[in-house]
């Protein structure tokens, strides 16, 4: 069903392209595949790395600007490591579970019928947990600092209202959700194949860049699995509040 289209003496082959089928709603048939249980154990290893290293940075330099206030990696420096984690850890896992590493990417798939109920809610418990087990090694290994400096946990920075902390967060996890579903449209592969395309890239791309506009507000979430983890551990009044109360009248 290929259409060939002649111009100046070359013939160009248009390529056809089908979507794939939608995932079914429940298929218990998936149940007993051992590739789903190998995608959520990626995901729960993919989680608690990116939460490890991503909390240890943030902890780190808030020690270091402390007694240095020109000291530490500064925003920047964190928003990279929050990117390139996230470039590295999609890079490894994505040919095993998709890497998706964030409840919000994969209820943003479950919507689009990319993966089923079922392997939707399993990925998102990995996550959390994931998240938690990343963040008590944190704890575990930085004891002396990790409540002095916020357990990395996301809060509401002074001057903002909860409905711009939740319109800012909104906005992020949209910018990296809509650069998800682009970079891995089956689409490009067929329309582009001339333009190379590492998916990981503009997702940790995205993920530094709203990093960088975000953390003097929220200190970025657009993870529910990170925000989660870290309040988890931390288990501060104000972070709770900050994520599950509605704006005051």
């Amino acid at each position: 069903m290929t259409k060939d289209v002649e111009t100046s003496g070359h013939e160009f082959s248009n390529k056809d392209y089908h979507d794939p089928p939608p995932a079914p709603l429940i298929d218990p048939d998936e149940l007993t595949q051992w590739s789903l249980y190998r995608a959520i154990i990626a995901e729960f290893i993919a989680t608690l790395l990116f939460l490890y290293i991503t909390v240890l940075t943030v902890i780190g330099y808030k020690s270091q600007s402390h007694t240095d206030p020109c000291g530490g990696v500064g925003i920047l420096g964190i928003a990279w490591a929050f990117g390139g984690m996230i470039f590295i850890l999609v890079y490894c896992t994505a040919g095993i579970s998709g890497g998706h590493i964030n409840p919000a990417v994969t209820f943003g798939l479950f919507l689009a019928r990319k993966v089923s109920l079922v392997r939707a809610l399993m990925y998102m418990i990995a996550q959390c947990l994931g998240a938690i087990c990343g963040v008590g090694l944190v704890k575990a290994f930085q004891s002396s600092l990790y409540n002095r400096y916020g357990g990395g946990a996301n809060e509401l920075a002074a001057g903002y209202n909860k409905g711009v902390g939740l319109g800012a967060e909104i906005i992020g996890t949209f910018v990296l959700v809509y650069t998800v579903f682009s970079a891995t449209d089956p689409k490009r592969n067929a329309r582009d194949s001339h333009v190379p395309v590492l998916a990981p890239l503009p997702i940790g791309f995205a993920v530094f860049m709203v990093h960088l506009a975000t953390i003097p507000i929220t200190g970025t979430g657009i993870n529910p699995a990170r925000s989660f983890g870290a309040a988890v551990i931390y288990n501060n009044d104000k972070a709770w509040d900050d994520q599950v109360c509605p704006p005051p009248p």
